[in-house]
């Protein structure tokens, strides 16, 4: 495996950006961290971050025309916010490019920018992940999101699709189906904590 990670890194430095590259190994690091602290498999962890945006070099109107030359079904939502596209073509290429055969790595990488509820604790790492590496600066109350990742992994994820939904919404941008249907389903456990408090 070690080498399989090692060939890969030097295959996405040659096809990512810089800037796309520096924040793929964080993301596979800060994967590894998270499987440290809730029990995940290491390697799964690293190998789903670090194919995670395998995808990202091709532009959001290539991506359609790639799925749509590999007969790779997209909904109307996905059609409505290609830049969510990436993460299903991205899994499809870490199949059919890379020769993964794991699921739960597949998975990982399909799910990782809209969630879904009930996401798999593989699933849940790559997507909080890719939200908390310190490459990233944006998003409003890092500091409380990356202590609550190491936390409570459940409300990190309600707290990332809370603040993801009302930016989108705020900007006017069109929201996926699917991180709504997430955003309820960690909402109800979200409340049921609460509750038990």
């Amino acid at each position: 495996m070690k080498e399989i990670i090692l060939n890969l890194r030097d295959d996405l430095k040659e096809k990512l950006s810089p800037q796309r590259y520096e924040h793929t190994i964080s993301v596979s690091f800060i994967c590894t961290a998270l499987a440290m602290r809730y029990g995940a498999d290491l390697e799964q962890s690293e190998l789903a971050g670090l194919l995670h945006d395998c995808a990202k070099y091709y532009g959001d109107g290539n991506i359609i025309k790639k799925c749509e030359k590999q007969n790779i079904f997209l909904t109307s939502d996905e059609l409505k916010a290609p830049v969510v596209l990436h993460a299903k073509y991205g899994a499809w290429l870490a199949e059919h490019k890379y020769g993964i055969e794991d699921k739960e790595v597949l998975d990982a990488i399909r799910w990782h920018t809209t969630g879904r509820p009930d996401m798999s604790l593989l699933e849940k790492i790559v997507f909080t992940a890719d939200y908390i590496e310190p490459r990233r600066d944006k998003a409003a109350d890092l500091p409380v999101v990356r202590s609550v990742a190491f936390i409570d992994l459940d409300e990190c994820v309600y707290i990332i699709l809370k603040g993801t939904l009302e930016y989108l919404e705020g900007k006017g941008y069109f929201v996926d189906s699917m991180s709504v249907q997430a955003y309820d389903y960690y909402k109800k456990i979200h409340e049921m904590k609460k509750g038990e408090l």
